[in-house]
């Protein structure tokens, strides 16, 4: 394959990627007429439509599909294996972008972090928050973290934090006038401070165990919010129970704000992964960041 030939697939799939002429030729440094032209050329070459322009926007044919889908995973392998040849002769660059929930972030991404950017001052980390499982190939993620017992089969996973369990809690003060339940299927006399899944659309079952098996409950209440803090500051107000993390709600319980109950109901979860795509190379910042997460895994 010539130069060239490899410089206009690599065009393309930018161009794929952006869905925009102008986006596409900011990044590859290039003029809109240039890659415009490079683009009518390469699909002369190939006797075949691949993008379909509008004066709005770009988007790729069925056969610009099918090219994408067999020439990304080969770019992919080529700029990693740029990239480790690189890291022979400098440090570690680039950004790490990552999909994970909020509390994985708390838990496992924030205490490694000062240490692991002081020694990486070239690495960007870029994390974005969700509670979905995120088609990271797709999303254009380097990496996500996520439950080890959701993590797809064909991902490389490292373990980064220890087994976890959830806490129900409630303030002294909503306690006071509500007795305290003694088993899940109690919840109905109580307000029940509920998480909507976003993409799912329904509110998140809380998970208990009953002699050994697991039991969803799904709950309802006067409050429903899609972010677990809002959902603790509900519950020290007194306005209801809350499902909440452990590590997420154990200040406020040592200092009194939040009383525990159901404890014994509530399982062990398994901890968190980070899982990347099977490649043959890892980009050298990726990698880095996992080595300094494995080491707090082990040490977790």
């Amino acid at each position: 394959m010539r130069r060239d030939e490899l410089n206009d697939l690599t065009a393309f799939a930018v161009v794929a990627e952006e869905g925009s002429f102008t986006r596409a030729a900011s990044r590859l440094g290039m003029s809109q007429p240039a890659l415009s032209h490079a683009m009518r050329g390469l699909e002369e070459r190939l006797k075949v439509r691949l993008l379909a322009r509008t004066t709005r926007s770009v988007s790729t044919t069925e056969a610009g599909d099918a090219l994408l889908f067999s020439l990304r995973p080969a770019l992919e392998d080529i700029a990693a294996g740029l990239a480790k040849v690189v890291a022979f002769g400098g440090a570690p660059s680039g950004t790490v972008r990552l999909t994970a929930t909020k509390n994985a972030i708390t838990a496992v991404l924030m205490p490694v972090l000062p240490t692991f950017l002081a020694a990486h001052p070239n690495v960007r980390v870029e994390m974005i928050v969700d509670d979905n499982l995120t088609d990271i190939v797709a999303n254009r993620f380097e990496a996500g973290i996520r439950f080890g017992n959701i993590v797809e089969k064909d991902m490389i996973a490292v373990r980064v934090g220890p087994d976890m369990r959830r806490a129900v809690v409630g303030a002294p003060s909503y306690f006071a006038e509500n007795p305290p339940p003694t088993s899940p299927h109690e919840r109905s006399t109580h307000a029940c401070i509920a998480y909507r899944l976003m993409k799912a659309g329904g509110l998140y079952a809380w998970e208990f165990a009953e002699d050994g098996r697991p039991l969803e409950v799904r709950v309802d209440g006067p409050l429903v919010f899609n972010d677990s803090d809002l959902m603790r500051q509900a519950a020290i107000a007194g306005l209801g129970i809350a499902y909440l993390y452990e590590d997420d709600a154990e200040d406020d319980i040592r200092a009194g704000r939040l009383m525990r109950v159901l404890e014994d109901w509530c399982p062990l979860l398994p901890g968190y992964f980070l899982y990347h795509p099977s490649r043959r190379q890892t980009p050298p910042a990726l990698a880095a960041l996992i080595a300094a997460l494995r080491i707090r895994g082990s040490k977790a």
